[in-house]
Formats: structure tokens, sequence, C-alpha cells
């Protein structure tokens, strides 16, 4: 499903921004978007923060059903 790929992106990149700050104290998405307190910085954390919700579905999804019905 196009939607979990998305979150699963989303939290991801959350993911790997999250451990620059841990490791270099580093905040990749507040470089690239005009700092933490930027409209746009807000917008990328709370997708990401939304995709991170999402993906919690797929740990209680049956992934066989999902595969039969692709195949």
């Amino acid at each position: 499903m196009l939607v979990d790929k998305i979150a699963l992106a989303l939290a991801i990149i959350g993911g790997l921004n999250w451990g620059s700050i841990g490791l270099f104290r580093f905040d990749l998405v507040a470089f690239l978007f005009g700092g933490a307190d930027s409209v746009i910085s807000r917008v990328v954390y709370t997708l990401v923060g939304l995709a991170a919700v999402w993906c919690i579905s797929l740990l209680f999804r049956d992934t066989a059903d999902t595969a039969e019905h692709h195949t």
C-alpha cells in the first residue's frame, strides 16, 4: 500500500534525524528548513510524527493476508 511506504519512509527519515541529533547534535530538518521553529520544519516534524503513528498499525496487520491479495 502506497500510504504504508510513504509513512515508513517518513519514519525512517525521522529516525535518521534523531540519530544525527543524538550522535552529532545536528538537526538536519532544522538545518534544511530554516531552524526548528520555522513553519516548514514544524510541518516536517508533524508529518514524521503522524507517519510514526501510522506505522504502529503495521505491527498489528496480518501480512499473510496482504500477500495473498496481491498475487
